[in-house]
């Protein structure tokens, strides 16, 4: 049986993780009703985290690290999908539970995949991913909550980072006056250049902050938790919302029940792992109607297969910009 080329994850006896790229075959893939030839996948935080082991993302080892995956159908025993169709993964477990998609073929779930959008090519699609899916969906919750561009500005922290560059880029796109907030200043221009309307350093939000702090915006996009996502509750106005998804600054959430009670304040919880798959097409959907394609080339970066174990170290340490395609196959 031919093998192909994967990253692997292993832990020894001792309880030492270990990350390197090995050669598999199809036996060693796991349960699943399509066998996938990747050809693009992309680097997020948690694949990072996988990695380095700094969080306890890999519940399964050995495991192919990778959560976001576009490849070709090469055998399906589903009827949703056939050989050659271009098909698209995010989230599922993969790269946590089950084989991701740092590896030249994967086996996984039909009830996970949806069809390539067809306004997306499969680097675009990668260069989006997790993150700029997951961005989608926070702007989508501040929708929902009734935040339109008249109501105020909007604050987007780790703006230089994946979900912070595409939030930014869908914010401006849609008229939002983006507040960015980033630790380090050198991408001021570039984020003015997604169309951030204000740069605020980093520090401002991760100190020692108040119950209620002065009320400076409407709505929040947070990829960093702890007390900066405290601190900005504490900033968010009246019946405002702030839409949570990262958790770079911590799990703690050291706050107090005054912002919620006293002005209203709203907090999204969200989630891109576990999505319904209508609630994915949607988002994809609002993606491609909302994304400017020329600002998500100006945020992404392509990279070799070799080059995605040193990336993922890499976006852990916060000197990744914006997101990078990895060229599996």
């Amino acid at each position: 049986m031919p093998g192909f080329k994967a990253v692997l994850i292993q832990k020894d006896a001792s309880g030492e993780q270990s990350c390197g790229f090995v050669s598999l075959t199809d036996a060693d893939l796991m349960e699943g009703d399509v066998t996938i030839r990747i050809e693009r996948s992309t680097v997020n935080y948690k694949d990072g985290l996988a990695v380095t082991g700094r969080a306890p993302v890999v519940r399964r080892f050995p495991m192919v690290p990778g959560v976001d995956g576009v490849g070709i159908v090469e055998q399906s025993a589903s009827l949703s999908f056939k050989p050659g169709d271009r098909v698209l993964l995010n989230g599922w477990g993969v790269g946590e539970l089950h084989l991701g998609a740092w590896a030249e073929r994967a086996r996984w779930k039909s009830d996970w995949l949806i069809a390539l959008p067809s306004g997306f090519s499969p680097d675009e699609a990668m260069a989006i991913g997790t993150a700029g899916y997951t961005a989608m969906r926070a702007v989508m919750a501040l929708e929902r909550h009734g935040i339109h561009p008249p109501a105020g500005p909007v604050l987007v922290t780790g703006a230089a980072g994946g979900v912070g560059s595409v939030a930014v880029a869908l914010l401006a796109g849609l008229g939002y006056h983006v507040v960015a907030s980033t630790g380090r200043p050198e991408e001021a221009d570039y984020l003015k250049g997604l169309g951030a309307s204000e740069i605020i350093p980093r520090s401002d939000l991760n100190g020692a902050g108040k119950p209620l702090a002065r009320e400076r915006w409407i709505g929040a996009i947070d990829v960093v938790g702890g007390q900066t996502l405290a601190n900005i509750l504490s900033m968010i106005r009246y019946d405002g919302a702030v839409a949570a998804c990262g958790l770079a600054g911590g799990l703690e959430l050291p706050t107090t029940v005054a912002p919620f009670i006293l002005r209203g304040v709203t907090l999204y919880g969200i989630d891109s792992v576990y999505v319904p798959k209508p609630v994915r097409i949607a988002a994809w959907d609002r993606l491609d109607r909302d994304l400017d394609r020329r600002k998500l080339a100006a945020m992404t970066k392509r990279i070799a297969f070799e080059d995605v174990i040193d990336a993922a170290r890499q976006i852990v340490d916060g000197k990744v910009r914006g997101r990078l395609v990895v060229e599996v196959g």
